[in-house]
């Protein structure tokens, strides 16, 4: 088995982001992932714009992909996005970026645009990494 199937095999059971929203994993290594979603109705608000809270989803999704698989497992205690457009796109792309992989903590950038290459959201994340797993 492959690290990117054994990533989708355990990430699937984080049913919000894989079932509810339709984050596929596309690529992963150590503290890296790479995931997309494909727009749909259900992820748009009242005025038909793209709900930020489903961006926010894919950056933390991705963050959860980067900073566990292979890893200490290890929760957020800081999220900031920025947004920065919207997409014109049918697709969102999110990478993530190890910025400072320290002893109990760290610190990742999510980049997010749409298959288009349009900017959408710049994200950073701060981890803890939790010793008992």
């Amino acid at each position: 088995m492959t690290d990117l199937e054994k990533a989708r095999d355990f990430f699937y059971k984080d049913t919000f982001a894989s079932k509810q929203t339709g984050i596929v994993i596309e690529n992963v290594a150590d503290h890296y992932a790479k995931c997309s979603l494909t727009i749909t109705e259900n992820h748009r608000n009242a005025y038909g714009g793209l709900m930020g809270g489903v961006i926010f989803t894919l950056a933390d999704f991705t963050f959860a992909v980067s900073s566990n698989f292979n890893q200490p497992l290890t929760v957020s205690i800081n999220s900031q996005i920025n947004f920065t457009g919207m997409p014109k796109g049918k697709q969102l792309l999110s990478e993530s970026k190890l910025i400072k992989d320290g002893k109990s903590t760290c610190l990742y950038e999510i980049n997010i645009t749409d298959e288009l290459q349009t900017q959408v959201a710049f994200v950073t994340i701060t981890g803890m990494k939790l010793n008992n797993r």
